[in-house]
């Protein structure tokens, strides 16, 4: 029988480690205040840490993108114009932006945050409010009613329903024309269209004619004899716009306003709306030659962001009332129809 020993005082295999330092026994692999020395546990540390800078960065850029999103470059690829008119859907990175620093436990990322949310607020924020006043002289409504609409008659009926005093439509066509010609003209006694772009009134109209902002016509004015005096009212389908690999493709769009603004800038009469799709939100840099000197009645008087298209989930408003010389006391979007955009219409004062 044999006795396990030790030689020159070491202790045997699987025995503790005396500390001399302190007294205190450690196993081994342990440091003496019992933390661990394995490295897997300081590298996911270190990356808990990285991601929450890379979260806080994420804000910031954000805030960034949104207060000064006019400060993007429009080239390459029009991307300030592409920024703008997507602008309120930043929003959607905010719960993405918060879940990061929560996972990450940081709360350097998580008090970020709130620098984005208090700038989009402070953009879009008061867009949310309902800014709506009672009052007003006429009610004007804009419908993109799709060249393919199946059912004009039943589009026609739902907007007489809106008791409009003004109608404006945009992409009729040969087909359709007629079918909307018959189904307002108890309501709306005076009407020119021409083109895909038409105007029906309760109020008599003269001096209307097409404008020639693109080789088919696709934009019209007219003046609309009110019981308050006259109203220039100029109706205007813009061409579409596309995004694809190579950017947003916006060159004839603007082309086409450019034109529509030229028009709208010589004009003489002192009350002015313009409406219809303009395939363009009011932030969108490209229609400054219009917005510049015209105010949106849905962000001055309507609720909400008002997003007009694809009528079944709208992610845009691109539908719009502009008016000079005139102002809105309210602003909203009406129940779908059977085209792809919802009508839009305002209820305007004419003033003295």
């Amino acid at each position: 029988m044999t006795t396990a020993r030790t030689v020159s005082g070491a202790p045997a295999h699987g025995a503790e480690h005396d500390d001399p330092s302190d007294g205190t026994t450690t196993e081994a692999g342990s440091t003496p205040q019992g933390r661990s020395t394995e490295p897997g546990r300081w590298w996911r540390a270190a990356r808990s840490r990285r991601g929450g800078t890379i979260t806080t960065a994420c804000s910031v850029l954000l805030a960034l993108v949104i207060a000064g999103h006019r400060l993007i470059p429009d080239d390459p690829g029009h991307l300030g114009s592409l920024v703008e008119t997507l602008l309120p859907w930043t929003a959607l990175a905010l719960p993405a932006l918060l879940a990061a620093g929560l996972l990450r436990r940081s709360r350097t990322a998580t008090a970020a945050l709130l620098i984005p949310v208090t700038v989009w607020l402070a953009v879009f924020g008061g867009r949310l409010a309902d800014k709506s006043s009672p009052g007003g002289d006429l009610t004007v409504v804009s419908h993109n009613v799709r060249q393919e609409n199946p059912d004009p008659h039943g589009t026609a009926q739902s907007l007489i329903a809106s008791r409009a005093d003004v109608l404006a439509l945009q992409e009729l066509s040969p087909d359709t024309a007629p079918a909307y010609e018959q189904a307002l003209a108890a309501t709306y006694p005076h009407h020119f269209y021409q083109g895909t772009v038409g105007l029906w009134s309760r109020y008599p109209l003269r001096d209307a004619r097409p404008l020639p902002i693109m080789p088919w016509t696709r934009a019209l004015r007219a003046t609309v004899d009110t019981p308050r005096g006259p109203l220039a009212v100029y109706v205007a389908h813009l061409p579409s716009v596309r995004v694809t690999p190579a950017g947003f493709t916006v060159g004839t769009r603007d082309e086409a306003l450019g034109r529509l603004a030229e028009y709208v800038r010589a004009e003489r009469a002192r009350r002015v709306v313009v409406v219809g799709d303009l395939n363009g939100s009011a932030d969108d840099r490209s229609l400054r030659p219009l917005t510049r000197h015209m105010a949106s009645a849905q962000s001055t008087a309507g609720e909400g962001l008002g997003f007009t298209w694809p009528a079944r989930f709208p992610v845009v408003r691109i539908d719009q009332i502009l008016l000079k010389g005139v102002r809105a006391t309210s602003a909203w979007s009406l129940p779908a129809t059977t085209s792809d955009h919802l009508p839009v219409a305002a209820r305007i004062s004419l003033g003295p």
